[in-house]
């Protein structure tokens, strides 16, 4: 089970940006992203499919407690 995610969007040659998405499962179970994957493909439009997906064990977070964007990207590689 995904606990949380952050959706970014990430630089993209063909397109000049792609979707990712960061994921925290539930007390660090692990997680079939090839599943997830799938699961999305049956749901969500072809453009809207993200392009990375990556499990982390928690965001980077502000002082507010607010998930950092920019940091996630950086995840990411940019």
């Amino acid at each position: 089970r995904v606990r949380e995610c952050a959706v970014v969007g990430v630089p993209d040659d063909t397109w000049g940006e792609a979707v990712a998405v960061a994921l925290q499962t539930v007390d660090g179970r692990s997680l079939d992203l090839d599943e997830l994957r799938q699961w999305a493909t049956d749901r969500l439009s072809k453009y809207k499919l993200p392009k990375l997906l990556r499990v982390v064990d928690d965001f980077p977070r502000n002082a507010m407690g607010k998930v950092m964007k920019p940091a996630v990207r950086d995840l990411f590689g940019g």
